[in-house]
């Protein structure tokens, strides 16, 4: 039965509380031309099956594995997912986006929470991590926000070499605020250019993302010395976490704030959501993190227990002590993650970034022995830039026709780049399918 509460008495008693008489009337702020007052054009209803065919023919109308070979990151990685993720990501106990403000009634989610904040944390070498938030995009909007919280200064230095979406998404973030964004430039190496930062004054913040959307790993050493120069906090950014089952962590790097995305830790591609911002930082910008934390701590009879320590929503504190009013958590896509880390351990999560790391080298050798140039020389990770020359377009639809994925062109977003394509291997790809692509190629 639908969940109507409201009886037609209950409704009219309501509008005449209000002063109204009738529902319509509700609307009427909305100007006429912004109201659609037409029937929505809306199919027939489906049955089930019907449905479910419907979907069929949509998922068919999709290039995705394993029907086609996807050599395309970009943001986005197909990893393998344990059967045991999927089993107890499942459970009845955890499938609830509630947040667990009883903590007498949810220690197993506030542990597996708990649990999930200790992995992030050692993960990217930071003190603490807070319960997780939307995804990459906004958690590094969020972590520029906190940095100009504790730096009282009004400008951010962001790498061009952050991930295009990421860097619209921080321009919506900041573009009310008054505050002003400065784009670092990009080297012939493909990473930042750390020079231009000493030009730059009353800087809040630098942020760089490693590996960089060329798939380069950047120097954070030297960029996070650069802004402390200038007083500002370095804050590192990412899109492919397991890099750093293999690269320094950011924390090792001297960064203050880590924020990125945590998608390719046990969670599905699924056409481009859900995701997972991981958010970390320094021990002594705790109370200027955003979202929530969840702490241990003992109950009245001295047992372990745990807690929301901080939640700095504006729907739990004062307004003007809040330090976000959207960033709540994915309290599942975080449970994923942490089965998934745990499940790989420290050991496994190497061996995983290596087996990246190697087959991401096969396939760059691959395309450098076939005669195709690739531009930057600095180490990558999982993902690489390559210019095919002139005329490659056609040569892509055709891969396309054959069911590979060649990349990503990279001219929409880098327009100095054109004919530059930015491909991706993990440990999903096998040799036979690198190979079959390079033959593919060198066709034309």
């Amino acid at each position: 039965m639908r969940y109507l509460p409201h009886t037609p008495e209950d409704i009219d008693e309501m509008m005449k509380t209000v002063g109204v008489s009738s529902l319509d009337a509700l609307f009427e702020s909305i100007p006429e031309e912004c109201r659609c007052n037409c029937e929505l054009n809306l199919p027939e209803p489906l049955t089930e099956w019907e449905l479910n065919d419907h979907i069929d023919a949509l998922c068919n109308s999709m290039a995705v594995s394993p029907d086609y070979k996807v050599f395309m990151g970009a943001g986005s990685y197909e990893h393998y997912i344990p059967v045991s993720l999927t089993h107890l990501l499942s459970r009845s106990e955890f499938v609830t986006s509630y947040t667990p403000y009883q903590p007498e009634m949810s220690q197993g989610t506030l542990q597996a929470i708990f649990e999930y904040q200790t992995l992030t944390a050692r993960l990217l070498g930071m003190d603490v991590a807070n319960a997780s938030q939307y995804d990459g995009a906004s958690a590094l909007a969020e972590a520029l926000l906190m940095a100009l919280r504790i730096s009282g200064q009004k400008k951010v230095a962001v790498s061009r070499l952050l991930h295009p979406n990421y860097r619209r998404v921080i321009k919506t973030y900041l573009a009310p605020t008054g505050y002003e964004i400065v784009e670092l430039p990009y080297l012939p190496d493909g990473t930042t250019d750390p020079a231009a930062i000493d030009s730059i004054d009353d800087l809040a913040a630098v942020a760089v993302q490693s590996p960089n959307f060329f798939g380069c790993m950047e120097s954070l050493t030297t960029i996070a010395d650069k802004a402390h120069q200038k007083k500002a906090l370095a804050v590192a950014g990412f899109s492919e976490p397991l890099a750093y089952g293999m690269f320094k962590n950011p924390g090792s790097q001297g960064a203050d704030i880590v924020a990125g995305e945590g998608q390719s830790l046990g969670i599905p591609r699924s056409f481009g959501g859900p995701a997972l911002g991981m958010f970390a930082a320094r021990m002594k910008y705790v109370r200027n993190m955003p979202g929530r934390l969840v702490g241990q701590t003992v109950d009245a009879d001295g047992k372990r227990g745990f807690v929301l320590t901080l939640a700095t929503r504006e729907q739990h504190i004062r307004r003007e002590k809040a330090t976000s009013n959207i960033c709540t958590n994915h309290s599942l896509c975080a449970l994923a993650s942490a089965i998934y880390m745990s499940t790989l351990g420290g050991s496994g999560i190497k061996e995983l970034a290596r087996l990246n790391y190697d087959k991401c080298e096969y396939l760059k050798a691959a395309l450098r022995q076939a005669g195709f140039a690739i531009p930057f020389e600095q180490p990558t990770f999982n993902e690489f830039v390559v210019d095919f020359g002139a005329g490659f377009e056609k040569t892509h639809q055709r891969l396309i026709d054959d069911k590979f994925i060649a990349g990503l062109p990279l001219e929409c977003y880098y327009p100095e780049l054109a004919n530059h394509y930015l491909l991706c291997v993990t440990e999903t790809i096998s040799k036979e399918d690198m190979d079959e692509l390079v033959s593919k190629i060198k066709k034309d």
